[in-house]
């Protein structure tokens, strides 16, 4: 993993959640609350307010309403969760785990 440009990309900005984005682009750019939000999605609010937080991901059905209310496609929002999890993972393993692994190459 060393040399990666992700793991580099990782190191230059910070963890930036799907909430964060959802709360500071999307809740503020529309001027909208997390209960109205949760209304418009017909989801239970302290679903939004998990996500917005980070206690709650972003899953495939979530994805699919944030689309369909911002005009955005679901895989945005899959794309932002999906994101974040890696990075986090990334950050998580261990070097000495890493050089355990041993990578396969096509002969």
């Amino acid at each position: 993993m060393k040399g990666d440009v992700a793991e580099d990309q990782d190191n230059v900005f910070a963890s930036v959640t799907p909430g964060e984005v959802l709360a500071e682009e999307f809740l503020a750019g529309y001027g909208l609350t997390q209960s109205g939000l949760a209304r418009a999605l017909n989801l239970p609010r302290h679903r939004v307010i998990g996500i917005i937080h980070n206690r709650h991901r972003i899953t495939a059905d979530t994805a699919l309403r944030l689309g369909i209310f911002f005009g955005t496609t679901p895989e945005f929002w899959q794309n932002l969760q999906a994101h974040y999890d890696l990075k986090m993972a990334r950050r998580a393993l261990a070097p000495e785990v890493v050089e355990q692994i041993v990578a396969r190459r096509v002969a």
